[in-house]
């Protein structure tokens, strides 16, 4: 009888709705300036120097405020940028100017620590006299101008550098500390906290019993009240974090139930609700990663 019942109460469940969500993943570097760890999708430098300009066109006095702009609009972009002069460690980014056809078209060289340039881009095309005059708002302007070029070319220095470290994400499994679940009545807690450590590692991911050195971590909640019609709505969100807590996204599972029937015995419908759920949660971790091939389900 308790199968039986067990089984209905999977079909209800069944039709559960995922909502996976798709945020950036910020990946965190040690003593990373700005107001946070600039993305996964940039590069891995604990900082990006933006050293003042000397080839730009520029008096001394413009070239620094020039680099402060820059430095400062990809901070924005969640990139550590510093305005200052490279030291040991740093990736490089070198801005220059030359005059073309008429414009001055600034340059952008990415150089990484060991003095290896990986990568350039021309800027937007500016006029000669308002470039030459060195005012900060027209400075500011012309950096706002080229920052998405520059952080493209970032990103895709970055994916290269991924796809060649066998230690990065794309090129490894995720370690993932899928903590308690909590607020869920009955067994359920217990019973969606192993269902969903047992579903995780058959996507392809790694599951581990600790915070120490997990790149995501999964917390679940559950919450139950009383719906319009006489029954329950149950609600079970699961949500991906990095190590320091920013929210990656989210998978979120509704469904109305009868009064109780989950106040004591999940049994088939936590493995219905863990296996919808490890999928969301998978591609969440999927979308953070430039580059990564999907897991193979085991």
């Amino acid at each position: 009888m308790r199968a039986v019942l067990m089984r209905r109460r999977a079909a209800v469940l069944g039709g559960l709705l995922l909502l996976a969500g798709c945020g950036g993943l910020p990946r965190p570097f040690e003593g990373a300036p700005g107001k946070r760890a600039m993305k996964l999708s940039q590069p891995p430098p604990s900082r990006l120097a933006v050293p003042a300009p000397t080839g730009a066109l520029l008096p001394d006095a413009a070239s620094a405020d020039y680099a402060k702009a820059l430095a400062d609009l990809l901070v924005e972009r969640e990139v550590p940028a510093v305005a200052e002069a490279g030291r040991q460690g740093d990736w490089i980014l070198t801005v220059a100017a030359e005059l073309r056809d008429g414009k001055v078209v600034p340059g952008f060289t990415v150089t990484d620590p060991f003095g290896k340039v990986r990568g350039s881009v021309d800027g937007t095309p500016q006029d000669p006299a308002l470039w030459a005059a060195g005012a900060a708002a027209e400075l500011r302007r012309s950096a706002a101008a080229d920052v998405a070029s520059v952080a493209a070319l970032l990103t895709k220095i970055e994916a290269a550098r991924q796809q060649n470290d066998p230690d990065s994400l794309v090129n490894r499994p995720a370690r993932i500390l899928v903590r308690e679940v909590t607020g869920a009545p009955g067994d359920g807690n217990d019973r969606l906290t192993r269902e969903m450590r047992a579903n995780l590692p058959k996507l392809g991911e790694m599951v581990q019993d600790s915070a120490e050195g997990a790149d995501y971590i999964v917390d679940c909640n559950v919450t139950v009240a009383n719906g319009d019609k006489g029954d329950q709505r149950i609600e079970i969100q699961w949500i991906v974090t990095d190590p320091r807590g920013h929210e990656l996204g989210k998978v979120v599972q509704l469904n109305d139930i009868e009064p109780g029937s989950l106040d004591h015995y999940w049994g088939d419908v936590a493995v219905v609700v863990a296996q919808q759920a490890a999928g969301g949660v998978r591609d969440v971790i999927q979308n953070q990663i430039p580059g990564r091939k999907p897991a193979v389900s085991k």
